[in-house]
Order: C-alpha cells, then sequence, then structure tokens
C-alpha cells in the first residue's frame, strides 16, 4: 500500500493551497524520532516517557507480520517497520474521519465516497446526478485527482459548490485532506455532499473519509473480474453502480457474472444499473440518493430532539431542588 511508502506526503493541494501536514504544529500529532505518528492527547498519561515502555511501544505493531498488511513491501524498510507506518497512518486517519463523520451528522448531512478505476465516468455521473437532483437536493462536491482542477469546473458549470484537492503523487484522499476541504465547501445543513476520489480500485479501500457509504463504480467498457481482482475496494463498499450500461450491445461484459463475482466478495452488496448517457438507472439511482438525505436529516433532527429532552429534564430538576441545594 502506499502508506508504506507515503506516496504524496506533503504534495496535497484544497484549491492551489497545500494542506498543512498531519504532524504540523497544532494538528494534534507529533512524530517519533522512527518516524511514527502519535497523538498528542494523554500522551503521559498513557506512557509516562517510560524508556522500556517506549522501547516496547516501538515494536508492538509489528508482532507476527512477514510484510505489512495484505503483502505490502517498500525498498530499504522492513517488514516490521511497514507495518508500523501504516497502523500509525491509518490510526491518524480515522481520528481525523471520526471528526469528519462527527460534522456531517450534526448538520444531517448524507456523505458519500464515490470509488472507481479511471475512465469509470463518475464525474459525468455526478453531473447529471445533481441535474437531476436540482430543486429537491442541494449537492456539494469535493473532487480528488492527482492534478488540475477539470473535474471541479465540470461540477461548478451545473451551479453547485465543488472543492478540488490535489493529491501530486498521492493516490487516495484521506480524511486529513478532506476536513480542509469541508472548511471551504461548508455543505449546507441537510444536504448531499459527493466525495470524488482519485481514480484507484486500491488505496482508497483503506481510507476512511468520514462517508455514511462508500459508492463503487465499474463500467461495463472494464473487465467483469475486477471484484475478483480489487476485492478489498467491492468489500468496502455498500453500493455498486454498474454504469455506462448503454454501451452494453457493444462490449462483451457479463452484468450477470460482474454482480456475482462482486457479491461473492461482499454478500449482500446492493447493485443499481446506470447510464448517465440514455438514463437508465437514475429514477433509482436518485431515490437512493434522496433517502439518504431524509436519513440523515431524521438522524439529526432524533439528536437535536434528545438533546432538548435532556435539557427539559435538566431544568424539571433544578427547579425542583430546594434552593441552593445541588443538582444531581
Amino acid at each position: 500500500m502506499c502508506t508504506t511508502c507515503g506516496c504524496g506526503h506533503g504534495e496535497a493541494k484544497v484549491e492551489g493551497v497545500p494542506v498543512p501536514a498531519a504532524d504540523a504544529p497544532g494538528a494534534g500529532w507529533h512524530r517519533h524520532d522512527d518516524g511514527s505518528l502519535h497523538a498528542d492527547h494523554d500522551h503521559d498519561a498513557h506512557h509516562g516517557h517510560d524508556p522500556a515502555h517506549e522501547h516496547k511501544h516501538k515494536h508492538e505493531h509489528g508482532l507476527g507480520a512477514a510484510a505489512g498488511p495484505r503483502g505490502a513491501h517498500a525498498p530499504g524498510i522492513s517488514a516490521t517497520r511497514a507495518v508500523q507506518i501504516e497502523e500509525d497512518i491509518l490510526a491518524q486517519n480515522n481520528v481525523y474521519a471520526a471528526r469528519n463523520r462527527r460534522l456531517f451528522a450534526d448538520r444531517g448531512v448524507f456523505a458519500l465516497n464515490l470509488v472507481s478505476s479511471p475512465g469509470s465516468g463518475k464525474t459525468t455521473l455526478l453531473v447529471k446526478s445533481i441535474e437531476a437532483l436540482r430543486g429537491r437536493v442541494a449537492v456539494a462536491v469535493i473532487e480528488g485527482d492527482q492534478q488540475t482542477s477539470l473535474d471541479a469546473d465540470r461540477i461548478r458549470g451545473t451551479g453547485a459548490p465543488a472543492v478540488q484537492i490535489n493529491t501530486g503523487k498521492g493516490c487516495h484522499l484521506d480524511a486529513h485532506m478532506v476536513g480542509h476541504a469541508l472548511e471551504q465547501v461548508q455543505p449546507a445543513d441537510g444536504s448531499l455532499l459527493l466525495i470524488e476520489n482519485v481514480g484507484n480500485l486500491v488505496c482508497p479501500a483503506a481510507f476512511d473519509l468520514g462517508e455514511a457509504h462508500k459508492v463503487v463504480i465499474l463500467s461495463v467498457t472494464e473487465g467483469e473480474d475486477k471484484p475478483l481482482k480489487y476485492p478489498d475496494m467491492f468489500h468496502a463498499a455498500d453500493l455498486l453502480l454498474v454504469n455506462k450500461v448503454d454501451l452494453l450491445p457493444y462490449v462483451t461484459f457479463d452484468v450477470g457474472r460482474a454482480i456475482e463475482y462482486a457479491r461473492r466478495v461482499r454478500p449482500g452488496l446492493e447493485v443499481m444499473l446506470v447510464s448517465a448517457t440514455s438514463g437508465e438507472g437514475f429514477p433509482a439511482w436518485t431515490a437512493w440518493l434522496e433517502a439518504g438525505v431524509r436519513a440523515a436529516r431524521a438522524a439529526r433532527d432524533h439528536d437535536i430532539g434528545a438533546l432538548r429532552e435532556r435539557v427539559l429534564q435538566l431544568e424539571a430538576r433544578i427547579a425542583a431542588q430546594p434552593a441552593g441545594a445541588p443538582v444531581r
């Protein structure tokens, strides 16, 4: 995995502005002499800077691993070191993902992480989806590409707000990048946020962005065996969109076999056949999106209602207490 070699580290930009490193001052993380990342909070309480404990801590990550997760290798890096780097980066990413998820929950935002190989038709699908939802759901988009703002420009052409993340040599988005993009795009309460990841069926599978679901897109111009070749991505997804089905008469793509392979990797995976060109499958797809938005709004309203009820209960208890008595 790219986490083993650190591809693109420090190269990500949001709308041309460099994303601060995760271990920059004030980011909540610090880097040890061995290069590993650790959270600032409660560090002394957990570790106490006991040399024996620190020595143990540095070596615990790689116990029992021969070549890192999924057999990852990197020249000049031992298997134990590779595991440590990957675990540190993924643990750090999960903290940022939890922050993003909390923001989405507080605002009732339905966030999706759209993943695929290059050329699957993600951006065209997003453009058509935004147009189909116009007047019904507010949509914002975060675009991920190694270079250029071409896709974000296409999205802005629909009138929807879009922020471009360029990852440089990086092959995926991470939660830290998305958090910085959220500061700019500011999705409206009760809206739909579509995150178009970098075209890659490998690394994005491991990185939680705080989304409600990963949606994997497989076009009929690709091989139906992609789910077996890239199982981690299809296993991580909750919905498979088989795209460009208008081209089925002109390609040798077995839809049934592709679905069977995908469900072999991810039993029960929901599947939709769609075409941004012909509109086939779009009523079901947009209905799925709207249902997700309604559910996110309902969850937010429930949380607000529960908090309001808690406040009322506390006020009633305060009113019932004798003057000067502590509230329990």
